[in-house]
C-alpha cells in the first residue's frame, strides 16, 4: 500500500481542513491506522464508505444538481424568500459572482462552491482509500478483488465526472499517487481530453469487471458502468476549445455511443416505465428504468440520516411540509410543454405567451414534473396547490412547485429533521430513457437521424401513456413524429425531448454547455424571463466562463497558487 494513511492526511489537506506541515505526522481521532485498515475484513467497509458517501450531501452541497443544472438553465428560479435567502443560489442564477455567504452556518458550509469541491474529493480520496487496500491483497486471498475494484473505480469515475461537468479544468490523481506528491498536481496537468480519457478509463474497468447483476440494490453493475461510460464519451466527443467552444465534434465517439447503448439495450437489464410517474415515487424507487441511483436512507443510526438533504429546501412553505419553497420552475419551462393540434411541441412559439391551463393542450409530462395551483400534488386529488400560500416570495419567484424530487407528506419515507422534510426516496442519477436519448443524439450528429426517430418516438408514446395518475389535470395531447425531414430537424426535436423528458432532473445546463449553445439559449431566455420576473433584469451569460464554475479561491491558495482559476473569473 502506497503510504494509505499520508494520502487520506494530504487528501483532507487539499479538502482544506489545513495545510500545516505539522498535522501530517499526527493521526487525526476518528482515522483507523494503516494497520487497522489494513485487512481483508475491513475492505468491505471501506467500499460501503464509497458509496455511503453519495448520500452525504447537503442542500447547500448537493449531489442532485437542481442549483447547478437547473438554476442556471432558466427551467427554475431559485425561489426561498428573496436574494439574500442563500445568495449563492441567486448569484448561479442571474451569473454573477458568487460569495460566501452562509455566515449563520458551520464554519465548512459558508463556501458552498469550495464545499461541492471538497466534498467531491472527499467521495474520491475514500475510493483511492480502498484501492490502496486491495491492492495490497490477492485474488485467492480475497476473490472478490477484481469486482470491488471496478466498483470503486466506478465511483471515482462518477465523483471526477460530476467535477469535470462543473469545473472543466480539475486535479487528477488515482490510488498510485504517492501521498509526497499529492500537493504538486494541478488542475490543468492534463488537457481537457486527456482529463475525460482518465475519466473514461475508470468506466471501461468497470465494463470489463463488474458482473452483469449485483445481488445488492444500488452496488454499480456492468451496465451502470456502461451507461457512465457512454455518457463521458457524449460529452467527450463534443471538442471544446480554451474558450469553451465547441469547435468539433468527435464521430468515433459517438459512434461507440451508439455501440455502447445498443449493448445496454440488448442486455435487457432495464426497460421504460410503463407509467412516468413511477419514476418519480418511492414505492417504485429501483425499478426497470433506475440505473443508477443515490439509495437515500432515514432512521439509519447517523445522525441525520443519508435523506434527500438536496431537496431539503425545495418542499413548498406550508403547514404540510414545513419548509421553504425553492427550486420554482420558471414560466419558459412551464410554456415549453404546449403541444399543437398535431401534439407536437412548439419549437419556435411556445414562449410566446404563458400557458394557459384551461385552453391550452399540453404534454402530459407537465403535470408530473410541475405543480401550478388548482392542480393535484402528487397525484393527490386531495391535496390541491392552493397558490401563493405555498410560496414564500410568489411576488419575486411565482408559486410553481417543482415535485419529481419531493414526495408526499404521508409517504413512510419521510422524516423531519427541525422545519426541513427528509425522505429516503432515492435520487435517481440516471434514468434508461436519459440513456437511450443519448444514443438518438449520438445518431443524430452522426446524420442517422432515420434511426433516433423510433428511439424519441418510443418515450413520447410512453409519455401519451402516462395519464392515468393525473385525474385529467390539464387537456393533453403528445404525439409522435411522423418524420424528421432534415437533421436539424431532428437536431432541435432531440434537444426539445430532452427538456421535456427529464425537466428538473438537473441536467439541462450541461447539456447547453456540451452543444455549444448556452450563450444563445441563455440570451433568448434572459431576454423575455426579464420581463416576467425583475429579478433578472442585471442578469447575462458571459461566454467563456460562465459554462464552469470557478475553482474555489479556498483550493487555490491551499495549492500555495499550483491550481489556475477558470478563464474569467
Amino acid at each position: 500500500m502506497k503510504n494509505t494513511s499520508l494520502i487520506l492526511l494530504l487528501a483532507f489537506v487539499l479538502l482544506g481542513l489545513t495545510s500545516c506541515q505539522d498535522f501530517l505526522s499526527e493521526t487525526p481521532k476518528g482515522v483507523l491506522s494503516e494497520e487497522q485498515v489494513n485487512s481483508i475484513e475491513n475492505i468491505d467497509g471501506l467500499v460501503t464508505a464509497a458509496y455511503s458517501w453519495l448520500g452525504n450531501d447537503h442542500y447547500t452541497a448537493t449531489n442532485f444538481h437542481w442549483p447547478t443544472g437547473n438554476l442556471r438553465a432558466g427551467d427554475a428560479h431559485k425561489g426561498g424568500n428573496g436574494a439574500g435567502d442563500i445568495f449563492a443560489y441567486h448569484a448561479l442564477s442571474i451569473f454573477t459572482p458568487l460569495i460566501a455567504d452562509m455566515s449563520t452556518f458551520p464554519p465548512d458550509l459558508i463556501d458552498l462552491n469550495n464545499k461541492k469541491w471538497e466534498r467531491q474529493f472527499t467521495g474520491i480520496s475514500r475510493c483511492n482509500a480502498a484501492l490502496s487496500v486491495l491492492a495490497t491483497v490477492t485474488e485467492e486471498e480475497y476473490p472478490l478483488k477484481a469486482v470491488r475494484e471496478a466498483e470503486l473505480r466506478f465511483l471515482r469515475g462518477h465523483y471526477y465526472f460530476d467535477l469535470k461537468i462543473l469545473y472543466k479544468r480539475i486535479p487528477f490523481f488515482d490510488e498510485n499517487v504517492e501521498g509526497k506528491d499529492l500537493l504538486n498536481i494541478s488542475n490543468v496537468e492534463l488537457t481537457d481530453q486527456e482529463l475525460w480519457d482518465r475519466i473514461a478509463d475508470d468506466f471501461r474497468f468497470g465494463v470489463a469487471n463488474l458482473p452483469e447483476s449485483q445481488a445488492q440494490v444500488g452496488r454499480a453493475n456492468k451496465y451502470t458502468a456502461m451507461a457512465y461510460l457512454a455518457k463521458t464519451l457524449l460529452f467527450q466527443a463534443y471538442v471544446q476549445n480554451d474558450q469553451n467552444q465547441v469547435t468539433s465534434i468527435d464521430n468515433a465517439k459517438l459512434e461507440e455511443v451508439v455501440d455502447l447503448v445498443t449493448d445496454i439495450e440488448s442486455s435487457g437489464s432495464y426497460a421504460l416505465a410503463n407509467d412516468y410517474a413511477e419514476n418519480f415515487l418511492y414505492e417504485f424507487e429501483n425499478g426497470s428504468e433506475s440505473v443508477f441511483a443515490i439509495q437515500r436512507s432515514i432512521n439509519d443510526g447517523t445522525p441525520d440520516g443519508r435523506g434527500t438533504w438536496s431537496s431539503a429546501l425545495n418542499y413548498p412553505q406550508s403547514p404540510e411540509f414545513g419548509c421553504c419553497g425553492f427550486h420554482v420552475p420558471t414560466e419558459n419551462f412551464v410554456n415549453a410543454f404546449k403541444t399543437g393540434p398535431d401534439g407536437l411541441p412548439l419549437f419556435d412559439t411556445y414562449n410566446d405567451a404563458n400557458l394557459n391551463p384551461a385552453i391550452d393542450q399540453v404534454d402530459p409530462r407537465l403535470d408530473h414534473t410541475v405543480v401550478m395551483p388548482g392542480k393535484p400534488f402528487k397525484y393527490d386529488p386531495a391535496l390541491i396547490h392552493p397558490g401563493n400560500p405555498w410560496a414564500r416570495d410568489p411576488a419575486t419567484y411565482g408559486n410553481f412547485v417543482a415535485q419529481k424530487d419531493l414526495e408526499h407528506p404521508e409517504c413512510p419515507c419521510r422524516a423531519a429533521n427541525g422545519p426541513f422534510t427528509i425522505t429516503s426516496k432515492n435520487d435517481v442519477l440516471i434514468r434508461y430513457s436519459d440513456v437511450l436519448l443519448w444514443k438518438a443524439e449520438a445518431l443524430i450528429e452522426l446524420g442517422r437521424q432515420d434511426e433516433a426517430l423510433p428511439i424519441i418516438n418510443q418515450i413520447r408514446t410512453r409519455a401519451a401513456a402516462s395519464t392515468g395518475r393525473l385525474n385529467n389535470a390539464s387537456i393533453y395531447g403528445v404525439q409522435p413524429y411522423p418524420s424528421f425531414p432534415s437533421q436539424e430537424y431532428a437536431r432541435q426535436a432531440l434537444r426539445f425531448e430532452r427538456r421535456l423528458e427529464l425537466g428538473l432532473e438537473g441536467h439541462r445546463f450541461f447539456d447547453l454547455v456540451r452543444w455549444g449553445i448556452a450563450k444563445e439559449w441563455l440570451d433568448g431566455y434572459f431576454a423575455v424571463e426579464r420581463t416576467r420576473r425583475p429579478y433578472l433584469q442585471d442578469a447575462a451569460f458571459q461566454a467563456g466562463k460562465n459554462e464552469y464554475m470557478p475553482i474555489p479561491q479556498t483550493q487555490i491558495n491551499l495549492s500555495g497558487g499550483l491550481y489556475e482559476q477558470n478563464p474569467g473569473y
